[in-house]
């Protein structure tokens, strides 16, 4: 009689084991599905860099050149992405009034793989992904939240800024940002 409970309980968590296995299964493919299809759709037309700059709460400076902008909603929430070039000397400048005090930009010591794909790429402006290069990267994450830098107080979104200085004494920003859904999409049509 033991022996019949002990195999029947084996039987049984067999089954729970199986089906959890199944589930797990199921829910990673329909999730890497998900994500699959976040990662290549959704991408708004008319996000301009004054647009996106407004929306992220981020002065672009006067001498930027090359601004590129995209705006990007998803299942879960919406990112915008902005790059612009300055001359590595305004870069410097600009960066003291916007990362915070208290706060230091870092080398990317572990670059991300060739072929790595963010939820919002770069690539969809043209460019590299900040997260691969190494010679002359920098980065840092920052929030709004309490934020008192001069550039800084009008931020309204956490942001990833990498900062790239691609060619002697010439810098890219690059800006990343999570921003909530029910953003107003940016405009579309003549003149946008």
């Amino acid at each position: 009689m033991r022996r019949r409970l002990l195999v029947a309980g084996v039987a049984v968590l067999a089954v729970v084991v199986a089906a959890v296995v199944a589930f797990a299964f199921v829910t990673e493919d329909t999730l890497s599905g998900q994500a699959e299809q976040d990662r290549k759709c959704c991408w708004k037309r008319g996000a301009t860099p004054r647009w996106m700059s407004e929306t992220m709460g981020l002065r672009i400076p006067a001498a930027a050149a090359d601004g590129r902008a995209g705006y990007k909603t998803s299942s879960r929430y919406d990112i915008g992405i902005l790059a612009f070039t300055l001359p590595s000397r305004e870069a410097d400048a600009y960066l003291s009034r916007l990362v915070p005090e208290d706060e230091e930009m870092v080398a990317n010591l572990h670059p991300e793989q060739k072929g790595y794909e963010p939820m919002a790429p770069f690539a969809h402006l043209g460019l590299p992904e900040p997260e691969t290069l190494v010679k002359g990267m920098r980065r840092i994450g920052f929030c709004p939240d309490g934020l008192t830098s001069p550039e800084g107080k009008r931020l309204r979104y956490c942001v990833d800024l990498f900062v790239h200085e691609f060619t002697p004494g010439s810098t890219r920003v690059y800006v990343r940002s999570t921003i909530e859904p029910g953003v107003t999409p940016p405009p579309t049509g003549p003149g946008s």
